[in-house]
């Protein structure tokens, strides 16, 4: 009797850290969208998102202010629609405007948000118009490669037969 009383403590004790540690691997991830404060939403359009996902964090001078709720594509602007749930308790101009950002050269991708100077301020439902598209490595990299190619040609060169 008293070693099955030991094994169903060893097992609820084996359960509870197993769960721990998904609370925390999926809370490290931002794939765990629990949060108890009060939101409002707001929607930006974007030409290109990159690798954006939803539950990514919005920050402002590094802190988080929000997180992407979701994202859709707009077929008749041909553009990606993001919806933006914003903490309640932070206030930003209308004209505030986002930028998708990279955490280092090659990490996870946020939106950053800087303030504007308006007066009034953002409510839910508005749509932020100043976006900057998320930054495609491979984009850099093939303008960087085609203006090296054209310093290479002389400009007044007739091509060879």
């Amino acid at each position: 009797m008293q070693r099955s009383k030991n094994d169903v403590w060893v097992g609820l004790f084996v359960l509870i850290g197993a769960a721990a540690v998904l609370f925390l691997a999926l809370q490290s991830a931002n794939l765990l969208g629990l949060s108890l404060q009060s939101t409002y939403n707001v929607h930006a359009r974007f030409d290109n998102i990159g690798g954006l996902k939803p539950q990514t964090a919005v920050k402002s001078a590094g802190v988080v202010v929000g997180r992407v709720e979701s994202i859709t594509f707009d077929d008749k602007r041909f553009q990606a629609d993001v919806s933006i749930a914003m903490q309640s308790r932070y206030s930003f101009p209308k004209d505030s405007s986002l930028k998708i950002l990279t955490s280092g050269l090659l990490g996870e991708q946020y939106i950053g948000i800087e303030p504007g100077a308006d007066e009034k301020s953002l409510q839910a439902g508005d749509v932020i118009a100043s976006t900057q598209s998320a930054v495609v490595l491979e984009n850099l990299i093939s303008q960087f490669l085609f203006s090296k190619a054209a310093e290479g040609k002389p400009a007044g060169s007739a091509p060879s037969k």
